[in-house]
């Protein structure tokens, strides 16, 4: 650390060996990134809630517990932001809703429960697209975040005030959800790394869900190290959730500086498609040249059904987070239409006030695909074509290591830009054949494009993350894309 960097512009890694150094506190550490949000959140406004006075009981706890002598986790004392998704114990948990917008959970997620036991600091809960339904965090129904690069446009969804928090200063990294691309495309779009792990490798058990078969938490960060001592937090078998895989966890940063000389690296032809912004297809391809110049074997690869990704995925995502949302019904929790003594006018406006126009169409769609007469022609048909995705994954995969390619077709564009919904779906053209297949993938910053980030993305086989998190810290030991400030904030203090 020099005499210049502030607290809140250090890396994790920097930041915990400061901290078992007892060079600084996490109390320290915790107040500059609480300044630091007080004097950039009402330009950016990437959280929902502040969490202050916990934030600083738990940094007390942190330096406790360093000054002890006893073991502790890389990330003691680290400040973190919680997309406000997953469940956090008597902390208000919106997911950007009407619905839920005083909902206080009686338990912790999973991943809470490991990052408290990793002595984190919860700095609070970030802004999101309404039940994670969206690829620009405009659907919030609270309001829109800024993007910390350019703050008219948008950081991307559907965490971006995850992406926006950690790429402004305000955290030093965070954790979204990502079911089609919310945690890759805002990491592209905000200049910071998005991790998506496989799906199983961490347990969804307290993440209010969306579409089940897709969801997974994953960590953003400002490079490949610290993503992969923020998945290494939370990653592993859970009896809470039975789709989380017991696969055994391996130490993400033991092989991440190991030479990716000899790795053999796809590149998707059908990645490349027509209306992707020539600044993101000039950097993407820049950036492949990188790995070829560090000593991998690039090679083209086709994934020919990955063209039907989104038609498929928004017939699957709907359809799940159609039956997933019918909980929201006014009667148990969150918000309730009291004003008739009808049941079902009260059903029916609970429904129509509490959730917003991109949750109601979404609903709509999934439950017409699974309504009678269509489930074969629209819903089973999907599946068929997600089961050709992952088989065309599997295929590559006996070929290659890695995929890359861009991880978002456009950089940031404008808030309001985008107002026709299939246009706003298309930026997760190059995320969801991920999801739909289960592959891990992570988009790192990979360029820029008239001084607007471009993300690169790297995708890998089931329970890979060694691998992408291997190939992304290579890359940035060649590139400094990863250690830009925005400009937008230039002179914040």
């Amino acid at each position: 650390m020099t005499t210049s960097t502030k607290l809140y512009e250090l890396t994790i890694t920097e930041a915990a060996d400061m901290l078992r150094q007892h060079e600084i506190s996490s109390v320290e550490l915790t107040q500059a990134h609480l300044d630091r949000i007080r004097e950039v959140e009402p330009k950016v406004r990437a959280f929902t809630l502040v969490t202050d006075d916990i934030a600083l009981k738990q940094a007390e706890e942190a330096d406790r517990r360093l000054r002890s002598g006893a073991t502790v986790s890389p990330l003691t004392g680290i400040p973190l932001a919680i997309k406000d998704v997953i469940c956090t114990k008597g902390v208000t948990t919106t997911c950007g809703s009407r619905m839920l917008e005083n909902f206080k959970p009686p338990y912790d997620a999973t991943v809470m429960e490991r990052l408290h036991a990793a002595g984190i600091v919860m700095l609070g809960k970030t802004n999101m697209d309404e039940f994670a339904m969206g690829s620009s965090t405009e659907h919030s129904a609270f309001f829109p975040t800024h993007n910390p690069w350019d703050l008219e446009r948008a950081p991307g969804g559907s965490s971006g005030g995850s992406a926006a928090a950690v790429a402004a200063g305000m955290a030093m990294g965070a954790y979204g959800s990502d079911t089609g691309g919310s945690i890759r495309q805002p990491g592209s779009l905000c200049n910071v790394v998005g991790l998506k792990p496989t799906y199983g490798r961490v347990s969804r058990y307290g993440l209010v869900a969306f579409a089940s078969s897709l969801d997974q938490i994953g960590p953003f960060a400002r490079n490949a190290r610290d993503a992969a001592l923020l998945l290494q937090a939370i990653a592993g078998p859970d009896a809470w959730d039975s789709t989380c895989s017991p696969e055994p966890v391996p130490d993400y940063s033991a092989k991440l500086n190991e030479s990716i000389k000899g790795l053999r690296v796809g590149i998707p032809e059908e990645y490349w498609v027509e209306g992707t912004h020539p600044g993101v297809v000039k950097n993407v391809r820049e950036d492949i040249e990188r790995l070829r110049e560090l000593g991998a074997e690039v090679e083209p690869v086709s994934l020919p059904h990955s063209k039907y990704g989104v038609a498929a995925y928004y017939i699957i995502a709907p359809a799940e987070a159609s039956a997933n949302l019918s909980r929201y019904d006014g009667v148990k929790y969150g918000y309730s239409y009291r004003d008739t003594d009808d049941m079902w006018e009260a059903l029916e406006k609970t429904r129509q006030y509490g959730f917003g126009q991109e949750v109601k169409r979404r609903i709509m769609l999934g439950t017409y695909a699974l309504s009678s007469g269509y489930y074969d022609a629209y819903y089973k048909q999907a599946e068929k074509v997600r089961s050709l995705i992952t088989q065309d994954f599997t295929r590559a995969f006996e070929r290659f290591d890695v995929l890359a390619s861009p991880a978002a077709p456009s950089v940031a564009f404008k808030l309001g830009e985008i107002s026709d919904p299939y246009q706003m779906y298309l930026q997760d053209v190059f995320t969801i054949p991920a999801n739909l297949a289960g592959i891990c993938g992570v988009s790192i910053p990979g360029g820029f494009s008239d001084g607007l980030p471009v993300g690169f993305q790297l995708l890998g086989n089931f329970f890979a993350e060694d691998v992408i998190l291997r190939v992304a810290n290579a890359f940035e030991q060649v590139t400094d894309y990863h250690k830009q400030w925005p400009r937008a904030l230039v002179g914040v203090s």
